[in-house]
Order: structure tokens, then sequence, then C-alpha cells
């Protein structure tokens, strides 16, 4: 029996460093990381396995009777969770697989600090309303604003406490190894760091598999369907075919472009919208003049927006002529209308509102 918990220590530690390492790399679609990551989750599995042939973790213990080096065994099903969601995949039936494992995993290591206690009165609280409604799980589910904001401040406090003890207890290792309560004191507060993170997770996850439910079901492949008739040149058995492109199989095609009932018949292009685009492209970007000064001048006399005249050769009048005597009768008539309005209404006779 006192050869499993040395090699238990000397598998999760291998598969700590791996998971360091993995996070400190940006390329997680990559091959290479994938493999890795594979790997990481092999040997926590294997650290899973023989925490549970030696019975680690009792039903009949209590949280005291954990030491404080095995408290961080605690965490393999919450390793194996969070690195299972990483696993990459353009499937989503196979996306879909894997965030259920990776729920399996986070549920398990929940129901494990639960029977132990370690959960806080709160989270224990919401971990029994994530049981009873799993697919619909917020841990914002309060409409209060300022209880939301709250309880962010309170967990990125809880995780800068968690860093600076971690940073502090690398820098002093002795220190660990002479106080082990220490130790144990890191230990649970890595594990309530934990239940934050699994929380917020298991809400990520349920909005996700949400999504993927929405998804419209993969096309039938094999004998599983009969796939539409689509002959050579594209068009299934009504004729109609969704390819725009100048030709098909090498034909060009001329006629109607569009059918009785509004179908497309053969390709077409929109000239005129493309070239105008076109066009456009390598424009200024402000409105350029479209004719002189003086051709704008012109139009407006064209259209009578202006008139000729004004300034000092309008008070030049001109010399009558004295053999119109048409003109000159209406000049006179003219003049004598006005000496008999300026006599009828002299001059101050309409101000009557300021009299006394």
């Amino acid at each position: 029996m006192a050869d499993e918990p040395q090699s238990l220590r000397g598998l999760f530690s291998r598969a700590e460093r791996a998971r360091e390492e993995l996070s400190s790399s940006y390329e997680t679609n990559s091959p290479t990381y994938q493999e890795n990551l594979r790997t990481t989750i092999a040997t926590y599995e294997e650290c899973l396995d023989i925490s549970e042939q030696v019975s680690l973790f009792s039903p009949n213990e209590t949280l005291e009777d954990i030491s404080s080096s095995d408290l961080q065994y605690m965490a393999i099903n919450y390793h194996l969770a969070e690195s299972v969601q990483k696993i990459f995949s353009t499937d989503v039936a196979t996306r879909k697989q894997n965030l259920l494992r990776a729920r399996g995993h986070y549920e398990r290591f929940m129901k494990l600090l639960d029977a132990y206690d370690v959960l806080s009165k709160a989270d224990a609280k919401l971990f029994e309303t994530y049981t009873e409604d799993k697919n619909n799980f917020s841990t914002a589910s309060t409409r209060d604003a300022a209880a939301r904001r709250d309880a962010k401040i309170t967990r990125f406090r809880e995780e800068k406490e968690l860093k600076r003890k971690l940073e502090y207890l690398r820098q002093n290792p002795k220190l660990a190894e002479q106080d082990e309560q220490v130790v144990r004191e890191l230990n649970l507060t890595n594990l309530a760091f934990m239940v934050h993170q699994t929380f917020a997770s298991l809400e990520s996850m349920a909005q996700e598999l949400h999504i993927i439910s929405l998804a419209p079901p993969a096309p039938p492949q094999g004998h599983g369907g009969q796939a539409p008739d689509i002959r050579q040149d594209g068009r299934d058995k009504d004729g109609y075919s969704e390819r725009l492109d100048g030709q098909y199989a090498g034909l060009k095609y001329s006629g109607p472009i569009l059918s009785s009932d509004g179908k497309p018949m053969r390709p077409f292009t929109l000239l005129d919208s493309r070239q105008t685009l076109k066009k456009g492209v390598f424009r200024p970007d402000h409105s350029l003049p479209t004719m002189t000064i003086d051709e704008y001048l012109e139009e407006e006399k064209r259209r009578g927006g202006m008139i000729d005249g004004g300034g000092p050769q309008s008070e030049v009048q001109a010399e009558p002529n004295e053999d119109d005597h048409v003109a000159g009768d209406e000049e006179t008539m003219k003049q004598r209308a006005w000496d008999e309005y300026v006599e009828e209404n002299p001059k101050g006779s309409g101000n009557t509102l300021n009299r006394g």
C-alpha cells in the first residue's frame, strides 16, 4: 500500500507540470497542443484510478481525517474537467460529447467537496440550484446589479489572494515544510477558488449546450438517406440550381434569366451595380465640382435665378425718347398719379397709434 501513494504523488506532479506548460501556450488548436493535452488528460485519469483503488477518499471520513498534502488530490476531477473542455473539435456531436464529459467531472468534484463539507453555505445552495436545473443554470440568478458586482469583486479578491499565497510559497518552500497549517490553508483556498471557477464553467457549458441543441441536424451520410438528384450541370430534377457562375461544364447558356415563377434560368451578373462600385473604390472622399463658376452663373441666368443690373450703373437713367409719344404719356400719367397720392396722404398721416 505504501507504493500506491508514492506513485500517485509522482503522477500528479507530472500532470501538474504538463498542465502548467499547456497554460503558457496560445496555439490551443494546434495538433501539438491537442496531443499534449490528451497526454495530460490520460495522466490525470491514471491519478484518478489510483486514488479510487487505494480509497484515498471515503464517505466515512471527515475533512479533519484528510492530511494536508492529500487535499490537493481532491482537485483531480476538476483538472480533468478543465482539460477535457479544451479539446478542440469541429464536429458538433463530438463537441457536445466532450462538454457532457467535462460536466460529469465537474459534478463529481463538487459532490466530493460537498461530502466533506468543504463548500460554504452559499456554494452548497448554488450547487443545489444547479442539480435542480442543469440546462438553465446561471450564477447571476438575482436581478440586483449591486449583488452581482459584489460577487465579482469577492471572487477577484479571492483569486488575487490565492495567487499571492502561491507565489509566496514558491519563493519560500521551506516554510511549507515547517508549517503544515500553511499548506492546508493554501490547499483549501485553492479548492474554494476552483469551486468559483466550476460554477462559471457550468454556466458557460449550459449556454453552449443550448446553442448546440438549436443547430440543424447533420445531413444523412451513406445509406442513411438519399441525396437529391443533381445533374452534372448543377441543376436538380426541377431545373433549379443555386450556381451563378458564368458557365457549367464548359457550356454557356442563353435565353431568359428568370422563369415565370421567378427562378433563375441561367447565370447572370449585375454589371451596372458592380461597375459602379468598382469605379467608386478609388474616388476622393469629398464631392468634386461638376462645372466652373462661369458655367454656374450662365446656368443661373438661364433659369432666371439672376438679374442684370445693380451697383452704380443702376442709378443712371436712360434719356427719354422725344419721338415716343406713347411712352411720354405713360410717364406723365404715372407722375400725376403719384402727386395726387402725396397730396391725399401727407407725411406722418399714417402714424396715429402714438398720438395722445
